[in-house]
């Protein structure tokens, strides 16, 4: 996995390399800090993912100049993980996301093994909505 884990975004690269629960949770919450965060008034309806277990909203804003897919969750873990996708999607342009293997991607950097059931179900449904958003 070592060679893998290179291709990882910084975000994602620091859960990949955490050892043990403890140590990957907190990597996941502090990731969290780092999340593209969507204005309060742009937590709408409209940017809100349904599915997930915990609230989650992501939509496009214009950050320094540029459009950046931004996301919110009260859920500190949800947050954390909102960065680390974002980190990747907000890296590629609108057709490399449509087509990018998300799922693939979270198990590289090890995710998936931190995520239940209804938290994983969330995360596809995160996922679906960022195929869909043209930046």
């Amino acid at each position: 996995m070592t060679g893998e884990v290179q291709t990882l975004m910084p975000l994602a690269a620091r859960v990949a390399s955490a050892s043990g629960w403890d140590n990957a949770t907190r990597a996941i919450m502090l990731a969290g800090k780092a999340l593209p965060l969507l204005p309060p008034e742009m937590r709408d309806p409209q940017a809100y993912v349904s599915g997930c277990e915990s609230d989650v909203w992501v939509a496009t804003i214009e950050l320094n100049g540029q459009d950046t897919i931004a996301g919110w969750s009260p859920s500190k873990i949800i947050r954390g993980v909102l960065s680390i996708i974002l980190e990747k999607a907000n890296a590629l342009d609108a057709s490399a996301r449509a087509s990018f293997d998300f799922d693939h991607y979270l198990t590289l950097c090890g995710l998936d093994r931190y995520l239940s059931q209804s938290r994983g179900n969330g995360v596809k449904k995160v996922i679906d909505r960022l195929r869909l958003l043209n930046t």
